[in-house]
């Protein structure tokens, strides 16, 4: 079971080698790198590859690490014996399974997506720790232990907002993924917008970097926001003259797409006024 990327996802060296080397592992994956460098969709793009199915985890600010294994209705079960229920008599009929009970119990090897831990508190990747360890939780309201009939592959991404624990990381494999370089990005946009002109590509893309090269810069575009942007220009019909810039039209074309923050498009804004005062 070996991930070579797919014709959707174009996947360097280093990450496939990371994949399979958590894979063989048996460890989770922690995946981090900027916002909108493909960290979710390379789950997506393993479990296609590797044809298995996916369950996604969403991780949120108000998420808790037992919500990932199974959540007790207990208010719904005191309504219910004082309405007289007979589903009150069976615990289980007020547990519901969460996205790790879920995997455990496929039936099957699948992908877990544990997406965006750092969004939570910071003792959710500690909370988490014997049962990604061992692939086992108890449950206490019915007294039955819950293993993985199958260990999943487990991906789990960090936009690195905050620290995660020693612990945690001890039990992960590592993988960063770094901003594509030119050629890289060339091959990712190929997928997305095929048979894009090579001169409008080329100048895009070189606008493009001299962008998130900028100093001073809050935000720095995207992957995913150059592809939006290049969709735009497509759309558009532009042609590398009406991609020309210079000092005193200092914004790109559509820059909406590209930058996100009113700091930044005021930062390009300043630097086209300077440029004409030394005119």
């Amino acid at each position: 079971m070996k991930f070579q990327g797919t014709e959707a996802y174009v996947a360097t060296d280093d990450l496939n080698i990371a994949v399979n080397a958590a894979v063989t592992l048996e460890r989770p994956l922690l995946v981090k790198g900027e916002p909108g460098t493909g960290k979710t969709e390379l789950a997506r793009q393993v479990a296609q590859g590797l044809g298995l199915e996916m369950i996604e985890w969403n991780i949120k600010s108000t998420t808790k690490a037992q919500q990932g294994l199974y959540e007790y209705d207990a208010v719904s079960r005191l309504r219910d014996s004082q309405l007289g229920d007979e589903r009150v008599h069976d615990v289980k009929n007020y547990i519901r399974k969460g996205k790790l009970w879920q995997a455990f119990e496929a039936g099957k090897k699948v992908v877990l997506l544990i997406d965006e831990i750092d969004k939570a508190d910071i003792e959710f990747p500690n909370d988490l720790l014997q049962e990604l360890d061992r692939m086992e939780f108890y449950v206490y309201e019915t007294g039955e232990t819950i293993r993985a009939q199958n260990r999943p592959i487990v991906i789990i991404t960090s936009n690195n907002e905050k620290e995660l624990p020693d612990a945690f990381l001890r039990r992960c494999f590592f993988h960063y993924i770094r901003f594509p370089d030119m050629e890289t990005m060339k091959q990712i946009v190929e997928v997305h917008h095929p048979g894009i002109k090579d001169q409008l590509l080329t100048t895009a893309l070189t606008q493009f970097y001299e962008i998130r090269e900028q100093s001073g810069l809050k935000k720095k575009p995207s992957t995913s926001e150059v592809l939006d942007w290049l969709k735009l220009l497509l759309a558009e019909d532009l042609d590398p003259a009406d991609l020309k810039r210079d000092g005193a039209d200092a914004l790109p074309k559509l820059h909406g797409a590209l930058l996100k923050n009113e700091a930044d498009v005021h930062l390009f804004e300043r630097l086209a006024f300077m440029a004409r005062r030394q005119r």
